[in-house]
């Protein structure tokens, strides 16, 4: 039974104090469990997604599937009828926004989920599908797609597939892609990514592709504080730190790379580049010193950051 005393204080404020039996208490306790135990695989896979910088609309639409393929298995289980619904995806956005590292995660949750069978990633470019000669293409597509059944078949600029025209093979690759997206949708999830611009372009090309990519997701350019975050987190893992003034170095960086790159800004693969190099010169630069201590080895200076025009 639920008990509660009620104090008030001198400043009119009123004090409710509940007290709960043991055993009512331990039965709460035990229901709030057994909720959350229901939920784990989207838990476990959004404390991941919270390590990536940025990403607000795959953040979102990652609960939106989750939530759909959950409330399809209730229905399941109260006789109801099932919405089926294709779960191919076509990511737009520029090199290292995180499309590869997010299509892994999808993997695991899908797994976990029963959507797929194994869960795991194959990632192929233009050169993995297209042939020498005719059938070859076919051939080569389809050993894919039955080395990714029961995971995801990612392709990388997948919009190269359709630039030779009427006569490449791309176009072959194509179409046996989308007959292996109908003959095997219950464990077989296709995502294709590469430049908004591209992609667009590529859709417009064959007028029965974009009804069959329901999920399609933006990966936008990191902002310079979001590119910063990232610079931190990669110097963090591997036991670097920055000092103010390399920070604001950075920052000056990021700022006159985009300025000269707006249309294939690389984004995280940059910062890495930009982390890589300047642990590098830093490595020289302790050559000089005459005593090396934990410190000086964990910081990176301003003249440690280095961008070639």
């Amino acid at each position: 039974m639920l008990q509660h005393s009620i104090t008030q204080r001198k400043n009119s404020q009123i004090n409710i104090v509940l007290r709960q039996n043991e055993g009512e208490l331990e039965v709460a306790e035990e229901a709030l469990s057994e909720a959350a135990k229901k939920h784990m695989p989207l838990e476990r896979i959004q404390q991941e997604m919270e390590q990536l910088i940025g990403l607000k609309e795959m953040k979102y639409l990652l609960k939106e599937v989750y939530a759909w393929l959950y409330v399809n298995k209730c229905r399941q289980e109260n006789g109801l009828k099932q919405n089926t619904q294709a779960l191919h995806m076509m990511f737009k956005g520029n090199p290292g926004t995180g499309k590869t590292t997010v299509a892994r995660l999808l993997g695991t949750l899908f797994l976990e989920m029963n959507v797929l069978s194994k869960g795991h990633l194959i990632e192929v470019e233009r050169a993995d599908l297209v042939g020498e000669y005719i059938g070859h293409t076919a051939q080569k597509t389809r050993d894919l797609v039955k080395k990714a059944r029961g995971g995801i078949l990612f392709i990388d600029e997948a919009y190269s597939l359709a630039r030779g025209g009427e006569k490449d093979f791309g176009k072959e690759a194509i179409d046996t892609l989308v007959k292996a997206m109908e003959d095997y949708h219950k464990d077989f999830i296709l995502i294709l990514a590469g430049y908004s611009e591209e992609m667009d372009h590529f859709l417009s090309l064959n007028p029965g592709l974009p009804s069959r990519f329901p999920l399609v997701i933006d990966f936008p350019d990191y902002s310079n504080e979001q590119l910063l975050q990232i610079a931190r987190k990669m110097a963090a893992e591997r036991q670097y730190r920055f000092s103010k003034e390399t920070e604001w170095k950075l920052k000056q960086t990021f700022m006159k790379k985009r300025e000269r790159e707006t249309a294939a800004f690389s984004n995280g693969r940059f910062v890495r580049n930009i982390i890589e190099k300047a642990i590098r010169k830093q490595a020289v630069r302790l050559l000089q010193a005459k005593v090396i201590d934990r410190s000086s080895l964990e910081l990176l200076l301003p003249e440690d950051i280095h961008v070639e025009d």
